[in-house]
């Protein structure tokens, strides 16, 4: 039998022409060192930042130090199945997390995953945890009120719609709470909620999530836990994972309020991350980029523009103190990131007033842009009355003999402070503070004693609802105080103290 050469040679041709492979090409990596959730890999000369590297066994890590003959790594998952000399390879995606409304309700970890035990989440959109802030020409300045229903706060330290307000303070002070009555506050107003737990304890964020299901407020909010037993670097996305996930609805035109608690966790975990992957220590041992890690974070929070969908983030950071030093590192870094700071008192705390917040030292760079009408009108002079107060009750300590007016003044200070104390996890609507603080303002409760304030307010709230709905109504619609509603609110206190100076609640 002879083989003839050219049809030999149109076998091969037409079987090289039929011939498909798609040769698949990955920039592979080595583990050389593992241990405290860092991994350093030889190899991997195209990693860039922040890039997700896929480890045996399904674990991931995100690429953080580029050195010039490895990468240093921090391990996104359970590193104990990873051994030297195992591959890793490159994915060519930056850490992403799952976003949209099937993650409200739900209890996730930093990279979105379950972890409330009720199945998976069907999410099919995916965003980068880091992203560039929103620049200047697509925000537009903060001018829609975010409600927090606590008294002290709506009135003198106005929070607005896509502003950055810090909560300050020893721990034990109250913060949380008044982080978690912002959220409680929020239903029927249509602003989605994030709260992000950062180096808790799991049996503090179980806590957590009790109160928001028994207020109704888990079907608009969504928790990301990144507890204390977690390592470093979920704690360390845990924020730039809350974050990410409200970006996609501040983008969609709604509105957002995240938490972070606290930031002082994350600052730590962050320094023991450096530190682990051998990052030069600056001051307390951060690294000398700690500025940044919160900045970044901090100024993704924003109020947009129509053109750009008029939606808006806002974020209330937390950052413990300890023994009321606000001068410290992380505390001023976070001061100076920030619209104002919410100061919280262990003295004031421990002595009843609570929320203890700092009047003084408190402030909101908004202001006014944040407050209805009405509420400005009645809340103007409590900043003053009660700077009076605290230096006239520093001074009657010494004194015996008290004039009538020094009298007058104690006495108001002393009834506006009873009246901006409010039991936790009872928000309060802003038409109701409104009323309430015209009562307080206007001196009318000089004919009470102290321990009758409480029992007012509760007089007062009823006999609006009972007898004068429309008066609320009108304040609901107009957002001011004109004569004909300042008469009737005038009437409707005066019935209230009445009532319970005679006695009786109706």
């Amino acid at each position: 039998m002879s083989v003839v050469p050219e049809e030999f040679e149109a076998i091969i041709n037409e079987q090289l022409r039929c011939y498909e492979h798609h040769l698949e090409i990955s920039d592979v990596g080595t583990v050389i060192q593992v241990a405290d959730g860092i991994c350093r890999v030889y190899g991997l000369e195209k990693a860039v930042q922040g890039e997700l590297l896929e480890f045996p066994d399904g674990v991931y890590g995100m690429a953080m130090n580029l050195e010039e003959d490895h990468v240093g790594a921090a391990l996104l998952g359970e590193a104990s199945g990873i051994r030297e000399g195992n591959l890793v390879k490159k994915t060519g995606r930056v850490v992403e997390v799952p976003v949209g409304d099937a993650l409200l309700g739900r209890v996730v970890n930093a990279l979105g995953q379950p972890i409330d035990g009720r199945g998976s989440i069907a999410v099919g959109t995916y965003r980068p945890a880091e992203r560039v802030a929103p620049g200047v020409i697509t925000r537009r300045s903060v001018h829609v009120p975010l409600q927090t229903g606590i008294k002290a706060i709506d009135a003198m330290v106005p929070i607005g719609r896509g502003q950055r307000e810090l909560i300050i303070g020893d721990r034990q002070t109250g913060k949380t709470t008044i982080a978690l009555d912002a959220i409680i506050n929020q239903r029927g107003q249509n602003v989605r909620c994030i709260y992000v737990a950062i180096g808790q304890k799991a049996s503090t964020v179980a806590s957590v999530v009790r109160t928001l299901t028994d207020y109704g407020a888990m079907d608009y909010t969504t928790v990301v836990a990144a507890v204390a037993s977690e390592l470093a670097p979920m704690q360390y996305l845990a924020p730039y994972a809350g974050c990410a996930i409200g970006e996609e609805w501040m983008e969609k035109g709604q509105d957002v309020l995240i938490v972070y608690d606290d930031l002082s966790k994350h600052a730590a975990a962050y320094r023991t991350l450096s530190l682990l992957l051998r990052r030069p220590p600056g001051r307390e041992a951060y690294p000398g980029d700690v500025f940044y890690l919160h900045s970044r974070l901090l100024e993704r929070a924003a109020c947009m523009s129509p053109e750009y969908g008029g939606g808006s983030l806002t974020a209330l950071p937390i950052i413990e103190t300890q023994a009321a030093d606000v001068s410290a590192y992380i505390p001023t870094n976070v001061i100076s990131i920030t619209d104002g700071q919410i100061y919280l008192e262990t003295e004031a705390f421990h002595a009843g007033v609570r929320p203890a917040v700092n009047a003084g030292l408190s402030v909101s760079r908004v202001g006014g842009a944040a407050q209805i009408e009405a509420m400005k009108q009645v809340a103007a002079p409590i900043r003053v009355e009660l700077a009076r107060y605290r230096e006239l009750a520093a001074f009657a300590q010494f004194g015996s003999e008290l004039d009538a007016d020094t009298r007058e003044q104690l006495a108001q200070g002393e009834r506006l402070r009873e009246v901006l104390k409010q039991p936790q996890n009872r928000p309060m609507p802003v038409e109701y503070q409104v009323a309430v603080l015209y009562a307080a303002t206007g001196k009318y409760l000089l004919d009470l004693e102290v321990d009758q304030i409480a029992q007012f307010e509760q007089t007062l709230i009823e006999r609006l609802n009972d007898r004068y709905p429309e008066l609320l109504e009108q304040l609901r619609e107009e957002k001011t105080l004109t004569d004909a509603l300042k008469e009737h609110l005038t009437k409707a206190v005066c019935e209230s103290r009445d009532a319970v100076k005679k006695g009786g609640a109706s």
